[in-house]
């Protein structure tokens, strides 16, 4: 049996949980859209932070403003917080490398630019956001039931010569920007409202702030594409040097027939050409480690542009482009250039490392044919030891078997003395054979004994 809710009646004995199951699934749910009832006005400020005093730093920012109107801090470490105070709505997101609040006042406004939903706030506290602002930007939701702005009013709100217009989502609005940064240091985008339930509103007006954010940020890595283009140009030409200059010298080694003084000169430019080929990589890794982060943020960035362009469904005004045209010959191009600085710098790796390869390659097999030269030099000189080995024991015989037959004309002396009837000489005589066989039997068993140890 069920109850009302759904839930069983009984309780389920279930397996034990993931300690991350609720986050993911409350991750869902996060930052959920606003439900704006049109006339409405947003400001939405972007600064960028430092990941180290990003959380704290902000923490405590919001709750300065919580604490001056009453309202409930967020807790520390949060990612997002919304809340209401009173005249306007705050919302505060944290991004992986900037911090955005967007402010939202309901209500009748006379002009849509003149007086923000930013001006709720007060100055100091807004002056005193966290980071560095990367981006500023008006929004306005004009009435349902209002007339459209006339083309002279729309003078006044933009530039004409950069204004774009398109209906969005099926006709359920229309909107018209500049994509310009005014006077007052905002961007500035207008909304006109035709069948936008305040739910829809609020995801419009999210996927239009966002854009004017995420643009931003993405071309963030466009004059990190200018600053490396030069490096990598001097670079590439290096590389191409050093790898001609590698080529000449295989062929140089190839006619020479690596002899020894040319092998050894060779050897020596090799290892210097070696030593240049890891200077260069160096270079290049290091462009890498520099700039990396910011070209693959940008291509993030760059998705979730076109992400929400499409998430609009732009229909266009004649005479006038879309949104989504705009960017299309200003925000494509730039994102085009990081790419191919950023192929450039990869393929300038793979082709130092294989130039690195190959020449560290080449001095091993120079270095291995002077190891083989002088193993068969040492080769030679221990067949000529082994012989002057083989000399001196021969001669060592001759000595070890004149002292020992010396040795026996003592002792046949003194036995001479006592009697014995054997002169001495003949006693000698006789043990000159013996002994040196016995000698020689000697040395030769212990350099077996030897030889079979190795």
């Amino acid at each position: 049996m069920k109850r009302p809710d759904g839930a069983s009646a009984g309780r389920l004995a279930l397996p034990k949980e993931h300690a991350l199951r609720y986050s993911l699934t409350n991750e869902l749910h996060a930052r959920p859209f606003e439900m704006l009832t049109p006339p409405v006005q947003a400001s939405m400020y972007a600064c960028v932070v430092s990941a180290e005093t990003a959380a704290s730093a902000t923490h405590r920012h919001l709750s300065k403003l919580c604490a001056r109107f009453g309202v409930n801090p967020p807790q520390p470490g949060m990612n997002h917080f919304t809340a209401d105070f009173g005249a306007f709505r705050l919302r505060y997101e944290r991004h992986t490398e900037f911090d955005s609040f967007t402010v939202i006042r309901a209500g009748k406004f006379d002009h849509p630019f003149d007086k923000s939903a930013a001006d709720q706030l007060p100055a100091d506290w807004l002056e005193g956001l966290p980071g560095e602002m990367l981006v500023a930007t008006h929004l306005a939701v004009l009435p349902v039931d209002g007339p459209d702005p006339s083309a002279e009013v729309l003078e006044d709100y933009f530039v004409p010569e950069s204004l774009v217009t398109s209906t969005l989502s099926g006709g359920s609005a229309q909107v018209w920007t500049d994509l310009r940064i005014h006077g007052d240091k905002h961007n500035r985008i207008l909304l006109k409202p035709r069948d936008l339930p305040p739910a829809k509103a609020g995801r419009v007006v999210q996927r239009l702030l966002e854009i004017a954010a995420y643009r931003n940020f993405a071309l963030l890595a466009l004059p990190a594409a200018r600053e490396v283009g030069p490096e990598l140009t001097r670079i590439d030409a290096g590389l191409a040097a050093l790898t001609a200059e590698m080529s000449s010298l295989v062929e140089s080694g190839v006619e020479s027939g690596m002899e020894s003084d040319g092998a050894d000169t060779l050897a020596k430019r090799e290892s210097i050409l070696l030593s240049e080929l890891m200077r260069l990589s160096a270079e290049i890794e290091q462009l890498n480690a520099r700039h990396s982060y910011r070209f693959s943020a940008a291509r993030a960035y760059f998705a979730l542009v076109r992400s929400r362009l499409s998430e609009l469904r732009e229909e266009r005004h004649e005479g006038y482009q879309t949104i989504e045209e705009f960017l299309e010959r200003r925000l494509w191009p730039a994102m085009r250039t990081c790419e191919s600085v950023e192929d450039r710098m990869a393929n300038l790796s793979r082709r130092a490392t294989r130039a690195a390869n190959l020449l560290r390659t080449r001095v091993d097999y120079i270095l291995e044919q002077q190891n083989q030269g002088l193993l068969t030099s040492m080769d030679r000189r221990a067949k000529l030891q082994l012989r002057l080995q083989q000399t001196v024991e021969g001669l060592s015989v001759a000595a070890i078997t004149y002292y020992s037959v010396g040795l026996v004309g003592y002792a046949a002396k003194g036995l001479f003395g006592l009697g014995l009837p054997i002169p001495p000489a003949y006693i000698q005589g006789a043990a000159v054979p013996l002994v040196a066989i016995a000698v020689w039997l000697g040395l030769r068993r212990v350099r077996r004994h030897i030889g079979h140890e190795d």
